[in-house]
């Protein structure tokens, strides 16, 4: 009994002993924390309070607990030749942290650091300021490397649950990206390398989540859009009416490697519900990508993107990048993102693309069509439609109304056309395909048709003109030229009364040519003929 008692009075005064030495030793190891962070980060570095208490750690071992408060870190500032613009004034701290806590065994070897199996992290805020904040003055070999001092520490891991990562942008007015992570977990950590993570969090537009593994580091800090980074990623759950005029929700997997601010990114997305709105016709949409991202500003190129829409095939390349001019002091400024894209449509339906624009859900026409074309919005104050430039050409292969009505109409025309009257007044308008091909331009809410031919058999019109997007405002003219002369696309006795008009139809080759034009609107097309047009062509031929 006085044994055991002896016993628990040594270990109670050894206890309180230990305690004493850590409460002394705090200010010690708060300063040496701070010692040590400002040479990771080449930077100002406060915090608020650190303490000390006895207890057992994750793994069972008894040795120390360590709780610090109110951690910041400021961007690097005239740190070996690394100038930040604006120094001298307050700015933002680039890290922010509530509070940390971790256990050290009571073990220590000289020589040897001591080993911290994990660091918990609370309230933790990123926030990242643009490129132009940084201005490298120095090569990475003359920067101070972190010296050893007499107390070293060896990290094996970091977790940390509700972090909010902030990249800020230099467009005057413009809100910074906001992303927050719900989780993440830093592994493999050690001096200046690497580390491995996993991390959830919610992607800022389009709202969805994230789930992404991979490595990070090591930290580069005169410029940490500069780390290097490189992992997988799985994206659930986008939902793309965050983007006005579509709809549907998102998924998507793929691999990225690089730095921050200049990531290489291979990947596919599965859209299976993608919408226009309002018409809300779903069709499923497939992509695969290879890209370029600068992942501090969303700056992207495609290089390029291969995508699957119904039963189409098409593929975009190009680039959505900022305009930076100079402002005041010389510091630059963003205009805004300038999107240039190069499309080719080449194996693809027009009913796909007609069904998403149909309120029915049913497509005006069917056929295979072709589309080359270069798509240009600059950045600008006006809605994205009058900002908007396309320029490209156009082709349509056997195409079919799904209107009976208007088949019809064009199974009689090419009957007609061919010189069989007839065979018009019962043709089988299922059997008759047509063809179209075009150039276009688009600006400013008008496209412009230099170039619009419709063909059937026996039948070839050419048109030019314009159609406004708003409202549906038609105004084309051009010719109906017909293999057939007008007596013979008349037929019977009233034809033989046309004969001799025939003469003044035929024109380059055609039985008959007829001026014509088409006005009114989209609802509601007007077609007519010119003669005016008609006689001066005949005068000149005369």
């Amino acid at each position: 009994m006085w044994v055991g008692g002896g016993l628990l009075v040594a270990a109670a005064g050894l206890a309180a002993i230990v305690a004493v030495l850590a409460r002394r030793a705090e200010p010690f190891l708060q300063a040496r924390i701070v010692e040590g962070l400002q040479e990771r980060f080449h930077a100002r570095v406060e915090l608020d309070s650190f303490h000390l208490a006895l207890g057992n750690g994750l793994e069972g071992h008894w040795g120390v607990w360590a709780e610090g408060k109110g951690l910041r870190i400021w961007p690097p500032a005239q740190v070996a030749g690394v100038a930040v613009p604006g120094a001298a004034q307050p700015v933002a701290p680039l890290i922010r942290l509530a509070e940390f806590r971790f256990h050290a065994p009571l073990r220590y070897e000289p020589g040897k650091p001591f080993r911290i199996s994990l660091v918990e992290l609370k309230g933790l805020v990123v926030d990242l300021p643009p490129r132009s904040h940084f201005q490298h003055g120095s090569t990475a070999a003359e920067r101070p490397k972190i010296g050893g001092g007499l107390l070293r520490f060896e990290l094996d891991g970091i977790e940390c649950g509700g972090a909010h990562l902030t990249l800020e942008t230099s467009k005057p007015g413009k809100l910074p990206m906001e992303i927050a992570i719900a989780h993440f977990k830093l592994m493999k950590i050690g001096t200046g390398g690497a580390m491995g993570f996993d991390a959830e969090l919610t992607n800022p537009r389009p709202v969805g989540t994230i789930h992404s593994t991979g490595s990070f580091g090591p930290w580069d800090a005169s410029d940490p859009g500069e780390s290097p980074l490189k992992g997988d990623y799985r994206f659930e759950h986008a939902d793309l009416s965050d983007f006005k005029g579509i709809a549907g929700i998102l998924s998507s997997t793929g691999h990225y490697e690089g730095t921050l601010r200049d990531l290489v990114v291979d990947g596919q997305t599965d859209t299976p519900d993608f919408r226009l709105r309002p018409f809300d016709n779903a069709l499923a949409l497939h992509t695969k990508f290879h890209a370029k991202v600068d992942g501090t500003n969303g700056d992207t190129w495609l290089e390029p993107v291969d995508a699957t829409l119904g039963h189409s095939h098409f593929t975009a390349q190009g680039q959505i990048v900022r305009v930076m001019v100079a402002g005041a002091g010389g510091v630059k400024q963003s205009l805004g993102h300038d999107i240039a894209l190069t499309i080719n449509v080449d194996r693809a339906r027009i009913e796909d693309f007609l069904r998403l624009a149909s309120r029915s859900g049913a497509p005006l026409l069917t056929g295979a069509v072709t589309v080359k074309a270069a798509l240009h919005i600059p950045p600008g104050a006006p809605p994205v439609h009058e900002r908007m430039r396309l320029n490209g050409s156009f082709a349509l292969d056997r195409a079919e109304f799904s209107s009976k009505k208007i088949q019809d109409r064009i199974a009689e025309l090419s009957e007609r056309g061919q010189g069989r009257p007839k065979e018009a007044q019962s043709a089988d308008a299922a059997g008759v395909r047509s063809r179209m091909e075009g150039d276009f331009q688009m600006a400013g809410g008008l496209i412009a048709l230099s170039r619009l031919i419709y063909t059937v058999p026996g039948a070839t019109i050419q048109l030019k003109g314009t159609y406004r997007v708003k409202g549906g405002a038609l105004d084309f003219a051009g010719t109906a030229k017909m293999e057939a002369t007008v007596s013979e696309m008349v037929g019977g006795w009233k034809g033989m009364l046309l004969t001799p008009l025939d003469r003044h139809f035929e024109k380059n080759g055609a039985g008959t040519e007829i001026q014509i034009h088409i006005k009114g609107t989209r609802e509601a097309p007007e077609f007519g003929m010119d003669f005016g047009r008609m006689k001066g062509s005949s005068a000149e031929q005369r």
